[in-house]
C-alpha cells in the first residue's frame, strides 16, 4: 500500500510538472510574441510605408521591371529610353522622321524576305500578331484615375486653407520643378525621371534598413524645425488671417 501510494504521488508530481512547464512555455511564448510585436511597431518606414517595395509598385510585371527582377527586360527598357534620349535630344532627330524611316526599313526587309522565300522554297518569316490586352489597359486607367482624383482632393484641401504644412510642401515642390524645368527641356526631364525610377527603388530595397534609419533621424529633425517655425512665424501669420470663410460648409 505504501509503495502504491508513493507511485501515485510520483505520477501526480510528474503531471503537475508538465502542466507548470506547459504554462511556463506558453507564457514565455506570449512574452516573446509581445516583444516581437513591440519591435515591429517600433520600426520606422520611409513615408509611412507598410508594404514591401515590390507591393508598393503593384507587385506585378511593372514592379519586376522597376526593381530589376528580370534584368534583361529592365536593361532593355532603360536602354531603349537612353537611345531615344540620345536620338531626340543629342542628335536632334525628329520623332516623325525616325518613325517613318524605321517603319520603311522594317516593312521593306519583311516584304523582301517573304517574297524571297517563295523562290528558295523556304517557310516565310513568322510575324506574330500584336495586340494590347484590354485588362492591362483597364487596370492602368483605373490606377491612374485613382491617383489623379487623390491629387485633386489634396490640391482642393490645400486651396481651402485646411493644411498649411502640405501647402508649404507643394509650393516648395513646384518651385524646385520650375527651377529644374528652366535648366532642361521636357524630354530630358522625362529621361531623368525614368533613370531615377530604375535606380532609386532598387537601391532603396537593397539598403532599406539603413535608409529608413537615416530617414527617421531626418524626419525628427524636420519636425523639430517645423515646430519652431510654426511657433514663431506660422501661428502668428495664421492668427491674422480671418478663418470665418474656412469654417463654412462646402
Amino acid at each position: 500500500m505504501a509503495e502504491e501510494h508513493k507511485h501515485e504521488e510520483s505520477i501526480m508530481e510528474k503531471i503537475a510538472e508538465k502542466i507548470h512547464g506547459h504554462d511556463g512555455s506558453s507564457s514565455s511564448d506570449s512574452d516573446d510574441e509581445k516583444k516581437a510585436s513591440s519591435i515591429k511597431t517600433k520600426i520606422f518606414r520611409l513615408f509611412g510605408r507598410e508594404k514591401p517595395v515590390h507591393k508598393v509598385f503593384g507587385g506585378g510585371k511593372p514592379a519586376d521591371i522597376f526593381l530589376w527582377r528580370n534584368k534583361k527586360v529592365s536593361g532593355g527598357v532603360l536602354g531603349a529610353a537612353t537611345l531615344s534620349w540620345i536620338l531626340f535630344e543629342l542628335l536632334q532627330y525628329n520623332l516623325l522622321t525616325l518613325f517613318g524611316h524605321v517603319s520603311i526599313l522594317a516593312l521593306a526587309v519583311l516584304f523582301l524576305w517573304s517574297s524571297a522565300t517563295t523562290f528558295i522554297h523556304k517557310k516565310p518569316p513568322h510575324i506574330p500578331e500584336v495586340h494590347i490586352p484590354e485588362e492591362v489597359v483597364l487596370q492602368l486607367a483605373s490606377g491612374l484615375r485613382i491617383e489623379i482624383n487623390r491629387g485633386f482632393t489634396i490640391l482642393r484641401n490645400i486651396a481651402l486653407g485646411r493644411d498649411l504644412k502640405k501647402f508649404l510642401m507643394v509650393v516648395a515642390g513646384l518651385w524646385v520643378l520650375s527651377k529644374v524645368g528652366s535648366s532642361c527641356n521636357f524630354l530630358t526631364l522625362i529621361y531623368i525621371a525614368t533613370v531615377l525610377l530604375f535606380t532609386i527603388p532598387v537601391l532603396y530595397e537593397k539598403y532599406e534598413d539603413k535608409v529608413d534609419h537615416f530617414g527617421e533621424k531626418a524626419m525628427k529633425e524636420i519636425k523639430k524645425q517645423y515646430a519652431v517655425l510654426d511657433e514663431k512665424v506660422l501661428s502668428k501669420v495664421m492668427s491674422k488671417i480671418p478663418r470665418g470663410a474656412f469654417n463654412k460648409k462646402d
